[in-house]
């Protein structure tokens, strides 16, 4: 039973790395379990006892790139100082994780929030649901900054927040449709520029 149960874990985790791909690639609309499962050479049976419904398919998805981008980006992020060093470790993290998986496959925040930015229903409420708890968390770190004298006490930081944010978004057109090898480059260098405008004077950059 734990190695038919394992096998089954195994075969889920296959199922949702091709559904990521094909999300980030073509968008969530894309998924169907027909296309799933003739990828990876399933019957369509198979991958419906694994994740259930075209949407629950969906659903599946979003929560599973949630997962991997806060894994790869917050997890890590959280053992740095509160203030600046996390921040900047949040910035780093995030560009890193770009360059080895947003900018060759795509990112599912920024694609689904153009592709459900006009449609109402449990995707968008999902997609939504992720993209406002990761814009709270760096709201939550710039206000810690703030509070530690590593930044401006009279910085706006729901600003703050806007433009990181955007810097990410701009990222993703430069590098995957300008097809800029050096956009995550780029883009490090705007947050530099960026953060120094919001520092305390004298106070040094964290890496």
């Amino acid at each position: 039973m734990e190695a038919k149960t394992g096998r089954s874990e195994l075969t889920r985790a296959a199922i949702l790395d091709t559904a990521l791909l094909m999300a980030a690639a073509e968008g969530l609309e894309s998924l169907t379990i027909g296309e799933v499962a003739k990828r990876l050479g399933m019957s369509k049976s198979g991958v419906f006892s694994r994740v259930g419904s075209r949407e629950a398919l969906q659903s599946a998805v979003i929560e599973e790139y949630d997962r991997r981008f806060l894994q790869d980006v917050f997890v890590p992020a959280m053992r740095e100082p509160r203030g600046l060093p996390r921040l900047n470790a949040i910035m780093r993290l995030w560009l890193q994780r770009a360059r080895e998986v947003e900018m060759r496959t795509g990112c599912i925040y920024c694609a689904g929030a153009f592709e459900f930015d006009d449609r109402e229903g449990p995707l968008r409420d999902l997609l939504l649901d992720g993209v406002t708890r990761w814009r709270s968390t760096l709201r939550r770190c710039a206000v810690q900054a703030v509070d530690a004298g590593h930044l401006r006490p009279d910085i706006d930081v729901d600003q703050l927040v806007f433009e990181m944010d955007g810097l990410f978004v701009a990222l993703m057109r430069e590098a995957r449709f300008l097809r800029d090898p050096r956009a995550a480059d780029r883009a490090w260098a705007s947050y530099e520029r960026l953060i120094s405008t919001y520092r305390m004077p004298d106070t040094t950059p964290a890496d």
